[in-house]
Order: structure tokens, then sequence, then C-alpha cells
């Protein structure tokens, strides 16, 4: 585990790897470009310490098929790095800070004209509970050492409200045509930016942030059944292994999408 003392930890690129011990817990960072393409990852991550006990986690996902998907996510993750300003704003104006960069990551990629967004989902970690703050398809879940799945997000898609309206269910929801459908990204000029409230976070809780690329490749009771106990480096590496043997290698019975994947853990000392 790294001890570096930097104020935040910022992740761009391919087959990107990070293990953080920070006072307010450990983290675990993967990321790797889809097995299918040998253009770049169009995920980006960052983890910004605020303070000695609050953390903010984040994931944005470039979206596939628009010009500067890589750019685009980039352009929100260094938003919210701006906002935050490396760490050294009040742990009250944490909230604000979020959705500040994310509105300003809005007005920039629209300023771009070329079409470019991206996704991102949020975790405000402070005080020991979790707020969530997302916008498009990338996902947030929080999972108890018992396998209790605390918090998950919705994606912003059609299958994502047919799967808690109870319309489909995963399976269905994974292999659906319009699973990829959005209708919240950022560039967009009328994104949204969903706030959801806070849970408390346990000692030894597992918070997972994660691009589409893993939910599209593992389901959920895999992915809590893999990340409520052990290592967080051991359950991040499984994950993304998964993950990429399933991308690469289609069985017809485990979900298969060639895809960028990003993960980020986080657990409570």
């Amino acid at each position: 585990m790294s001890t570096e003392p930097r104020h935040s930890y910022l992740y761009f690129g391919d087959a990107e790897r990070g293990d953080l011990e920070l006072p307010q817990g450990l983290v675990s960072v993967r990321s790797r470009r889809s097995p299918d393409k040998e253009t770049p990852n169009e995920d980006s991550a960052a983890v910004i310490p605020i303070g000695a006990s609050a953390l903010v986690i984040a994931v944005a996902d470039g979206v596939g098929g628009t010009p500067n998907g890589r750019e685009a996510s980039q352009i929100a993750i260094k938003a919210l790095r701006a906002a935050l300003r490396d760490g050294a704003v009040e742990p009250d104006r944490v909230r604000h800070a979020i959705l500040d960069a994310v509105e300003a990551a809005n007005k920039e990629l629209l300023a771009m004209g070329r079409g470019a967004a991206t996704t991102i989902v949020v975790a405000e970690i402070a005080a020991n509970q979790l707020r969530a703050y997302h916008v498009g398809d990338s996902e947030i879940m929080s999972v108890g050492q018992r396998g209790q799945l605390k918090q998950r997000v919705t994606p912003h898609s059609p299958t994502g409200l047919a799967v808690e309206a109870g319309l489909l269910d995963e399976n269905e929801a994974v292999r659906h045509d319009q699973r990829h459908v959005l209708f919240n990204v950022i560039g967009a000029p009328d994104m949204r930016v969903e706030m959801g409230t806070a849970v408390d976070v346990a000692v030894r809780d597992t918070v997972l942030l994660a691009s589409d690329g893993l939910f599209d490749n593992v389901f959920a009771d895999e992915i809590i059944d893999i990340i409520r106990t052990g290592p967080l480096d051991t359950a991040a590496d499984r994950l993304v292994e998964i993950a990429g043997k399933r991308m690469s290698s289609p069985s017809g019975t485990k979900p298969s999408k060639p895809d960028d994947l990003t993960v980020v853990l986080y657990r409570r000392r």
C-alpha cells in the first residue's frame, strides 16, 4: 500500500493500478482498456482526501461513440479536483463543490461544440456516512461484511429504470439491446445531477464505484460476494480478472460486452 502524502490521486489512461492507505480508509483503483480496441481507455478516476477524515472518490466514463470521450472524462475529473482545490475545501462545502464541478464540466463540454460527453459517479465519504452523486450509468454500491446491499444508484437509462420498477430482472437488462441508451450525461443541455441521501458506512463496509464495463460483464450478486470480505486489493484484482475474461471469451451463459473498465473500492478501517 502506498502512503505517499498527496492531496489527490488522478487516474487517466490504460492499465492503471493504485492501492492507497489513507487516514480515511483503504482504496484500490483498477482501470483497463477494452480488449477489442487499440484506442485509449476513455475512463478516468480520482481519489481526493478532504482533510484527515473526509474523502471524495469519482469515476467518469467517456461516452463511447462520441468524439473525444477520453477528453470528456478527464475534463470532468479535473473539474472535480479544481472545485475541491486539491483537498483544501472546507468539509461543509464539499457538496457544493461537487455540484459546481459537474456543472463546470458540463459547460466546458458544451462550449467545445464537439458532442463530447461523459458519465460520472461520485462518492462523498465523511463522518462515517456515504453520499452518492451520479450522471449516467456509471454506478456505486455500498456493501456490508455479510453481503447486505446498503446502497446502489439507478443508472440513467431506460433499462436502469425498468429494473428499478421491476419490469426487467438483471439477467434481462444486461442483455437488453437498449442497455446503453442514456438519457442523462455530462455534455448535454438538460444535464442533471442525481444526489442520494446519506447512508452509514460501518467499519469494514466496502464501497464500489465502477464504469459500466463492470456491470455489463459481472452480475451484482457476484460483485457483492467478491467485495464483501477479504483483502481489498485482491477483490479489485478479482473483479477486473472476471470481467476481462468474459469480455474476451463469451460463454453464452454469462454476460459479455467488451468495454473500458474502471473499478474503485473503498473500505473504512
